[in-house]
């Protein structure tokens, strides 16, 4: 009995029956991949320069409030009623300088910081476009094979129909 069941199997139409036409692959697909990597990377590496920027920013402004409160400590010790040696001046005028040094380095800093940015969005926009233009691409390049396989299709269809008819004419 099982023998017999397995030869009726064997008669049954398949599902298994090839597909007409072949499926779409586009060639430079590891190429699509690869600048998509790339345009991710210098998404991230945006991201980063824009942090360092903003901690730059921060310290640009801490370096101002360190800078404004030492102008003020000098305004007050050389306006004050007392008596202040020569010492003590050059030391708290030696401290302002240092301070407007520090604060001259942020500034500096903060220039090449939004370098780095518009360097990075340059980066990133010209990777951006370039996966763009290869997705554009890949797009263009399956609409073409679906339009070719859809052609195909229509002409077996059609050669089925003309087969039925003239045998259902006969």
């Amino acid at each position: 009995m099982h023998v017999r069941a397995r030869a009726q199997d064997q008669r049954l139409p398949s599902d298994n029956q090839a597909v007409p036409g072949t499926s779409f692959r586009f060639r430079l697909e590891r190429v699509r991949v690869v600048r998509e990597r790339k345009e991710k990377l210098a998404q991230r590496e945006l991201a980063d320069a824009l942090s360092r920027r903003s901690s730059t920013v921060a310290e640009l402004r801490t370096a101002d409030a360190d800078l404004e409160h030492a102008r003020a400590e000098q305004r007050i010790v050389t306006t004050g009623a007392g008596a202040v040696s020569a010492a003590d001046l050059i030391a708290r005028q030696a401290f302002l300088e240092r301070v407007e040094a520090q604060r001259r380095m942020r500034a500096h800093e903060l220039v090449q910081r939004e370098a780095e940015v518009a360097e990075r969005d340059a980066e990133l926009a010209t990777a951006a476009s370039e996966h763009e233009a290869l997705n554009r691409l890949r797009d263009r390049y399956r609409g073409e094979h679906d339009r070719e396989a859809a052609r195909r299709e229509r002409n077996t269809l059609d050669e089925i129909a003309t087969t039925r008819f003239r045998r259902s004419t006969v």
